[in-house]
């Protein structure tokens, strides 16, 4: 009997414990998806307040790398004005050259009745006839997460590389579902972007509006003036722009609006910001910068577009601008407003014009 009862003990021990580990695993479980909430509902919150798009995808980016341990990730996004094919956006800002993948295809197809990540390996299997395949492995992707919005495909998400956790780089159910999550949330954050970078973006030039820009340098203003920095705006005009028109045609003046536009971006930092004002009217935006160094980036864009060789239907054009350039200061030149510090610096430009064109002018303020 005391050894029967020996072993009923230890067996209901052996049970308590098999209970309280069993307790212990499922506390851990519930305490790690809380964990993963609260990190997704972080997440939500910094690409609801993101509606800059680059700066958005960047933030995808990282956010992807972190929460599945990859190398690298890259986003296509659905061309939005023609609808043909998705772009690699997280690209264009490391090349000139732009890589698609077409909408049409048995890859979005799949993605679309799926609506779950798949490896790449899985994908390769369900449609070995796709010829996107060849852009695709150009960036080793190991997992495809879709970014569906409203029963569309968006775009895509592509994780690169894993790094081995021991051993094992392959993705469990739970891991896809949250990249799911976040690829829910990404195409809702990429959309709004992606609508308010088309709604302030000048179609032909790919430079800002002038409202966009006016709202940007008004913050800036705050800015600079509660960090004690200082501020500069350049205004451009294109030097006798209508001869252009008149002796080649409006498409000639298109083409000289964006290889100008072109190489005022090329001169630029990604904190500066540049803007299509109006017409042959361009305005740039140079955050923390004084007089010296505004003039010396005026003079490099002048240089460069009285040195550029434009040609049209083979002919060679030579185009110059003039070039105005103002500066907030709080301690010599506090504008009550944006526009006048952009008016301070589009009389600079009239005197470029006034003494010869193609030259650049500081406005001096009054003291």
């Amino acid at each position: 009997m005391t050894k029967s009862k020996g072993i009923r003990n230890k067996k209901s021990s052996q049970k308590k414990d098999a209970v309280s580990q069993q307790a212990l695993e499922q506390t851990v479980q519930y305490e790690k998806k809380i964990y993963d909430l609260e990190q997704m509902l972080d997440i939500a919150k910094s690409f609801c307040q993101n509606l800059d798009f680059n700066n958005l995808l960047e933030s995808i980016v990282y956010i992807c790398m972190a929460q599945m341990h990859v190398l690298g990730a890259e986003i296509f996004v659905r061309n939005l004005m023609k609808d043909d094919c998705f772009i690699l956006e997280t690209e264009r800002s490391r090349t000139d050259e732009i890589i698609t993948l077409p909408v049409v295809d048995p890859i979005s197809d799949k993605l679309l009745e799926l609506r779950n990540a798949i490896t790449y390996e899985e994908l390769k299997a369900a449609v070995p006839d796709s010829p996107s395949f060849k852009v695709l492995d150009m960036y080793n992707p190991t997992l495809i997460v879709p970014l569906i919005q409203k029963n569309h495909l968006n775009g895509l998400l592509l994780l690169q590389e894993r790094i081995a956790i021991e051993d094992d780089v392959s993705y469990t159910e739970y891991e896809r579902a949250q990249m799911m999550t976040i690829a829910s949330l990404a195409s809702v954050a990429i959309n709004n972007a992606s609508l308010v970078e088309t709604s302030s973006t000048d179609m032909m030039t790919k430079l800002k509006l002038k409202y966009y820009f006016f709202n940007v340098l008004s913050d800036a203003i705050d800015n600079a003036f509660l960090q004690q920095q200082k501020l500069s705006v350049l205004m451009f005009d294109i030097d006798f722009f209508k001869k252009f028109n008149d002796t080649y045609g409006h498409e000639c003046g298109d083409f000289v609006l964006i290889g100008v536009a072109d190489l005022i971006k090329k001169s630029l930092r990604e904190s500066d910001v540049a803007s299509r004002y109006g017409g042959e009217e361009f305005t740039v935006m140079l955050t923390n910068t004084g007089m010296e160094e505004a003039m010396l980036v005026a003079e490099r864009i002048r240089a460069a577009i009285d040195e550029h060789d434009f040609v049209f239907n083979d002919q060679h054009l030579h185009v110059t601008i003039s070039v105005g350039v103002s500066v907030f200061d709080a301690s010599s030149n506090l504008v009550n407003s944006p526009s006048e510090l952009v008016n301070q610096a589009d009389q600079g430009l009239y005197m470029s014009k006034s003494n010869g064109r193609n030259k650049v002018t500081y406005f001096e303020p009054k003291k």
